[in-house]
Parts: C-alpha cells; structure tokens; sequence
C-alpha cells in the first residue's frame, strides 16, 4: 500500500499536562485510555511513532465500528518526557478521568517500575508490551501487570541465539566477545542478569558500554574503546537520540553492520536513517511485522487518514514504532470485547480488564480476522504467564529503504529465564510482605 501524504493541520502539538482526543469530560459509555506520551525531548523519535499508533488505530475502531458493541475509546493523553517522575504524575492525574482508567501503557521501563504498586492497590492493569520489569510475568505475585508477547530477558536469549545460530551452533559461542552498549538507566540494566547467565552458560564474554541519558550523542569515546576492542558483535539497548548517534557512530570506525544488532527499542527507522548508507545492513530485533502490508491498513487510510482524523502530523504512517502503538492499541481493544463477554456491553473496569489480559487467547485466526496477520503475534496469556506462552522474536535488518525481516521465529530460552524469573519475584514478594495468590 501506497504510503499516505502527511496530512496538513492536523498536528496536535507537544502536550503539555493532559490533552483528548476525544474533546470535552469522558460520557458513561466512553472507555479511557491513558496514554503517557513523550512527544518532546530526545526520546521524540520513538514516541511520536508510538503515541501516532496507539491513538489511530483506537481512532478507527471509534470510526469504523462506532467502538467495541457501542462503547466507545477517549485517549487522554499526557506528557511524560520520558521522565519517570512525570509518568508517576501523568498517572495520578488520569487514572480518575471520566469513569476510570482501563489500563496503561506507559512505554517506559521506569515509569512502570515506579506504577507497579500504585496500579495494583487501584486495580488498574498496566500493559508494558516487552517492556518494564521482566519478573512482572511471574502472575500470582504480579497480578495487575502483563508483558507479553515477551520479555527483555527472553529477547536477549534470542539475540544470543541468532549469534550462535550465524556462528554455527551454541558451543561456536565459547571464547566470543560482545559490546553491550546501553542506555544507562533501568530500562538498559534489565537484561544485564540475563546476559551473564549465558555468557557463563556459553563461554562468551561481553563488555559494558552505559550511555548516560544526559550525553545519548556523546559516543565517540565509547566506540573508539569498541575499535581498540575488536568485539565479534555488538549488542544495543538504545533508545531516543542514542539510537542514531550508536550507529552513525559505528559506521564512522567501519563497525560490520551486519554484526551490529539492536534490540527492538533499537529497531526504529530513526536509528539508521541518519546514517544514511552506512546504515545499511544493520540489524535488530522485533516480536511484530513490518512495513504496512496489512489489510488493517487498508481501513486506517480509509477511516482515518482519508478522513482527517490522525493524530499528531499523521506521518508516522508505516515506521516500525507506529506499527508498535497499532499491536498494542489491538491487544487493548481484543482484551476490552473479552472482558464484555463476560461483564456485558458497557464500559468496563480496571479490574474487569485485568481479568480480560489474564484471559486473552489470540490465535493466528483471531489476528487474521481483525486484518493485522503478520503485523501481531497470537498470544495466549494465563494467570501463572503474564508474557504469554511461547515468547519469541525476530531480527530485521535494514536496506536502505526499509527493515526486512531476516530470521524466522527464534523462541526464547524460557527453561533458562523463567526459573531466575521466579525467584526474583518471589523476593519481590518477600520484600513486601505479599502472599502469592493461587492460579488454580
């Protein structure tokens, strides 16, 4: 499908507080949808794509199907900057909008670290897809917060897994040596436990490069350090300004982009194109599709797009990021026709939603039918597995012109992660003072 032109005058601006899309007080039959945005600061090239997604594609469902059997979604949104302590704020300011929040996104790992135990006492879901903290999976200690279709731990598995898998096998692993460069901040750190059980488990070794988020573009010591070292490959949990900057600057020393692998917060468009030709080849990892070949684009265009109605500068049409904001607006949507299945046609809770994400059995069928095959893994979730069964993830690869998906499904080394996963949550508990509630 054809790409459509941005269209003029409908930029919302940066949101300062909290803006609608919906305008005027959220109505009895309107279901809201925070949505803690950072259009602004120097994680914007990410969230923008985000936030487009998310919005547009609860835009077409109000629009195409006048919302789920009658009710329809209000997305509030609210800036964040990327700043936990303003996420912290942006949810206390609209968990109460209109009859109550349903449940959040809050597209950052510290913002949800810091909801985890506000969101539980107020029995609203927090939804961090592949995001946030990896132990959350574990459910009966967790109850509120989901993670699926995977998790930061389960992705590392597979990146390594990739590695092994264009080296010759696991044990062509022994004697290796990565680069880890990573955002210093707790989204960077969580797959640091992960990444040193494989390397005693494998024989490789890695290297740490944090990137302090006050100087994302300020890499040049570190990859001059990473051309002294000569690392077989290196591995990136980047994210805003920090994407871009890590491959302009490993093309500048003639790092193989071919042996330069993002993680899929590193997947994003904005992290190659100012590269330009030398940021072909690079590669990252995914747990959805790419591109906007997808009958469930056909009727974006339509009822969206074509009718004025996008949001921010609607040019985010495509990107990887957008596609993103569209997986999980679709996981929000399926969860809220479950939890009316069972609750009836009307607005639903935040605690009727928790019992629809712990339910959501989304097969490749389902997916087909709602035309986002391809674009949306199936994922079933229960009350044990908040990540989902079967966790696994792609690697695209960038040509110049657009990402490629290069590799078939790589399944995560759950038999590894999990038991570690388990106990890191069980300490959690520990600490404070929760019982694990039965999932029987």
């Amino acid at each position: 499908m054809t790409k459509p032109k941005a269209l003029m005058g409908l930029a919302l601006g940066a949101a300062v507080g909290v803006s609608a899309f919906a305008a005027g007080t959220a109505s009895a039959q309107e279901q809201v949808i925070p949505s803690t945005v950072y259009r602004t600061g120097p994680y914007a090239p990410g969230g923008v794509s985000l936030a487009d997604g998310y919005a547009d594609y609860f835009t077409l469902i109000n629009e195409r199907d006048g919302g789920v059997n009658g009710v329809k979604f209000k997305v509030v949104e609210c800036e964040t900057g990327y700043n936990t302590d303003r996420g912290v704020e942006c949810y206390d300011r609209t968990k109460n909008e209109g009859g109550g929040a349903t449940v959040y996104s809050p597209w950052s790992t510290g913002i949800t670290y810091a909801l985890i135990e506000k969101a539980t006492q107020d029995k609203i879901p927090i939804l961090s897809m592949g995001y946030g903290r990896t132990s959350a999976a574990a459910g009966q200690y967790f109850p509120y917060v989901f993670n699926f279709p995977s998790t930061y731990w389960n992705q590392a598995t597979a990146i390594v897994q990739y590695i092994a898998n264009q080296e010759g096998g696991l044990d062509a692993l022994r004697g290796k040596n990565f680069a880890y460069i990573y955002l210093d901040h707790p989204y960077g750190k969580e797959p640091l436990p992960t990444l040193d059980v494989l390397a005693a488990k494998f024989g490789f070794s890695y290297d740490r490069y944090p990137v302090p988020p006050a100087s994302m573009t300020e890499q040049k010591s570190i990859w001059l350090k990473i051309r002294r070292q000569r690392p077989d490959y290196a591995i990136m949990w980047g994210w805003g300004a920090m994407n871009g900057t890590a491959v302009n600057e490993a093309a500048a020393i003639k790092f193989p982009m071919d042996k330069f692998i993002g993680n899929w917060w590193a997947a994003g468009e904005d992290a190659v194109e100012a590269a330009g030709s030398g940021g072909v080849g690079y590669k990252a990892a995914t747990f959805h599709g790419a591109g906007d070949d997808y009958p469930v684009y056909a009727d974006l265009k339509k009822h969206v797009y074509d009718a004025g109605k996008a949001a921010g500068k609607g040019d985010q049409w495509g990107r990887v990021l957008y596609n993103r904001g569209v997986a999980n607006a679709i996981y929000v949507v399926e969860a809220v026709k479950l939890a009316q299945s069972k609750y009836g046609n009307r607005v639903i809770t935040g605690e009727e939603m928790q019992w629809a994400l712990e339910n959501l059995d989304l097969s490749e069928d389902d997916i087909a039918a709602i035309g986002a095959k391809g674009l949306v893994p199936p994922v079933t979730v229960t009350c044990e597995n908040h990540e989902g069964q079967n966790p696994a993830v792609l690697i695209q690869q960038w040509n110049g012109k657009e990402y490629e998906i290069i590799s078939d499904w790589i399944p995560a080394m759950a038999d590894l992660t999990r038991p570690i996963l388990e106990e890191e949550a069980a300490n959690y508990a520990k600490e404070q003072g929760l019982e694990a509630r039965s999932c029987s």
